[in-house]
């Protein structure tokens, strides 16, 4: 091959001509993917019915509005749900997503990793150019002392000098409030000549979200609603009682009650009863 040809070869792989942004017609959610840049299509989305959700009505209602807001066009808020692990959050994002399409409204779902926002200034040029408008979701969003990833989650939640795009809204699900470890945030107040400026910069990253949904360890009674009603839903037939004395006893070998738990009961209890789910 001519010097030249293999210059202009290697510049054309470090520097890749732009994304084509894909047909977006070909499916409701995509995941977005780097090196190289990609969005894939997800024909089939896991998602739980919103239905099963129990114990979050308000998280559920004020999240399903911002969404149905947003997919008309109208203003809509970035939104963060935080809090216990188990309990629905990233559950509820995909519920929502699935019951504004039930209404009819266009909306398509774009998950985005946490390892890959670095990228999010190339996925929302892409996104920024599309008439389709989109929920933008990463899953388990946390920082930790050293990272630097939450300075490009500030592109999607401000979109420096262009602004966020009109067609895109972010949720993210966190088991901190704060997107940080408490521990973390008292280390650098104890250790900095300012304490009150040593975190303010990714403390306030939270505060950059318009909706704050909170999340919080369920009690029995709705441990034990949540299994009734996969097992309704599902035609498990099983006695109160039989349920009541299993389900407590697989949370008591776990250490823990959440709705993780419960749909892990559950899935072993269908089985045990030849169900597929």
């Amino acid at each position: 091959m001519d010097p030249l040809d293999r210059i202009a070869a290697a510049l054309e792989r470090m520097s890749p001509a732009p994304l084509t942004a894909p047909d977006f017609g070909v499916a409701d959610a995509f995941l977005w993917h780097v090196a190289p840049d990609r969005l894939e299509p997800v024909p089939d989305v896991a998602r739980v019915d919103m239905g099963l959700l129990v114990g979050i009505d308000r998280a559920r209602d004020t999240l399903l509005a911002n969404t149905r807001q947003f997919a008309r066009g109208l203003p809509a808020n970035n939104a963060l749900l935080w809090g216990a692990r188990g309990m629905g959050k990233s559950s509820l994002v995909k519920a929502v997503h699935a019951a504004v399409l039930a209404e009819g409204l266009p909306l398509k779902i774009v998950e985005l990793q946490r390892e890959d926002l670095p990228s999010v200034g190339r996925l929302l040029n892409l996104l920024r150019g599309s008439q389709t408008r989109f929920l933008l979701f990463c899953d388990d969003l946390s920082f930790s002392h050293d990272d630097q990833h939450y300075k490009s989650l500030k592109a999607v939640l401000d979109g420096g000098i262009e602004g966020r795009p009109e067609n895109v809204v972010f949720y993210a699900t966190s088991n901190r409030r704060h997107l940080m470890p408490r521990d973390m945030i008292e280390n650098e107040r104890s250790s900095a000549i300012n304490p009150s400026e040593a975190v303010e910069e990714k403390v306030s990253l939270s505060d950059r979200f318009g909706l704050w949904l909170g999340f919080h360890p369920c009690d029995q009674d709705e441990y034990l609603s949540m299994i009734r009603g996969y097992c309704d839903a599902y035609g498990v037939s099983i006695d109160d009682a039989v349920l009541r004395a299993e389900a407590i006893e697989w949370q008591a070998t776990r250490g823990a009650r959440s709705g993780r738990v419960a749909w892990q009961f559950f899935t072993d209890l269908a089985g045990r009863h030849g169900v597929r789910v």
